[in-house]
């Protein structure tokens, strides 16, 4: 069986996106957890990768005969070639889906930057601060509600094109950072997010990623502890 290499449920926004997707269609996998753990003595992440990835990070999608494929968006596409329901079946719509995920892999840098995935906290008041003093923010989250509302118009849902794929579990960690941090969305957009956080391989992640228990200093900006 494949396995899928991974960091902590609760922060890791790009492991997210493959697993949620894999479990979604039913692609077998093992799950392989690497834990974050930077700011400990004898860190044993890096050296728990070095022989499975280059890039030295997660995720990482291996085969039953070691080959390995890392980067979210190069495993989604590895992930096609074997399965062709991860994206639309219509041929314009698979392109359309495949800008979506490219436009979320490369940009959005202040959503990013300002409100990281942490499914645990919920950060009601830094996300109104951060929404008042800081426009990138705000053109962030207004285009990817454009991108949303057109999708599922055209589509006429429940997912983005349509069936559930690619590009909702390129999505789903968005949406975490959307709901925690309480920024404003059309209702369209709010609606889909509630749906994504509903579906039964978001779920799951979400529920494990409430159980860690785990304190990870790099990727906790507005917190001392959990």
């Amino acid at each position: 069986m494949a396995k899928l290499f991974i960091g902590n449920k609760n922060y890791s926004s790009w492991s997210m996106r493959p697993w949620v997707l894999a479990r979604a269609l039913a692609i077998p996998f093992e799950e392989v957890m690497v834990r974050f753990d930077f700011s400990e003595p004898g860190s044993q992440f890096q050296s728990k990768l070095q022989n499975v990835t280059p890039a030295g990070r997660v995720p990482v999608w291996m085969e039953d005969d070691g080959f390995a494929v890392w980067d979210s968006l190069a495993i989604i596409e590895h992930l096609a070639d074997r399965h062709p329901t991860v994206w639309p079946q219509d041929a314009q719509a698979r392109s359309r889906a495949r800008s979506l995920c490219a436009e979320m892999h490369a940009g959005f840098g202040s959503l990013r930057n300002l409100c990281p995935m942490n499914i645990e906290a919920h950060l009601v008041e830094e996300g109104r601060q951060l929404w008042a003093e800081q426009e990138g923010l705000r053109k962030d989250v207004a285009r990817i509600d454009e991108l949303w509302s057109e999708a599922l118009a055209n589509s006429g849902g429940p997912w983005l094109f349509g069936a559930f794929s690619a590009a909702d579990a390129f999505y789903a960690p968005v949406a975490v950072r959307l709901s925690r941090f309480a920024l404003p969305v059309s209702a369209a957009a709010g609606e889909y997010i509630e749906r994504l956080l509903a579906q039964s391989a978001v779920h799951e992640w979400v529920q494990a990623a409430l159980i860690e228990q785990q304190y990870v200093p790099e990727d906790e900006p507005y917190r001392k502890a959990r």
